[in-house]
């Protein structure tokens, strides 16, 4: 079964220069295993696609029930030289919620 990464976590994120970074929470450390399986960064980096220039590196921060990332050229350019019309990350960490990942069926997710 397929469910929207925002059913089992919420997102922050920020930018400096061309450098975005998500963080990732979810909000019953119960499914952060779910979350370190299905949330890797080859996964954020072709969700993203030529949005992403560069590479994306994680960060598991397991006491928080979180992972970081850090997307590397992922806005073209940054802020005031970016001909992007949203030239800054705050609005990926929003876009990453509509990925989709794999639960299982007995998890009790309704979509």
């Amino acid at each position: 079964m397929m469910i929207p990464l925002s059913k089992i976590a919420h997102t922050r994120s920020g930018d400096k220069g061309d450098t975005s970074n998500i963080g990732v929470i979810v909000y019953d450390q119960k499914d952060y295993p779910l979350l370190v399986k299905e949330l890797t960064s080859e996964r954020v980096k072709a969700f993203f696609g030529d949005m992403v220039k560069g590479k994306v590196e994680r960060f598991e921060l397991p006491n928080l029930g979180a992972l970081n990332f850090v997307l590397h050229e992922a806005l073209g350019g940054g802020g005031t030289v970016s001909l992007r019309i949203d030239p800054q990350g705050k609005t990926l960490g929003a876009a990453l919620l509509k990925m989709q990942i794999k639960a299982n069926d007995h998890m009790g997710y309704n979509i």
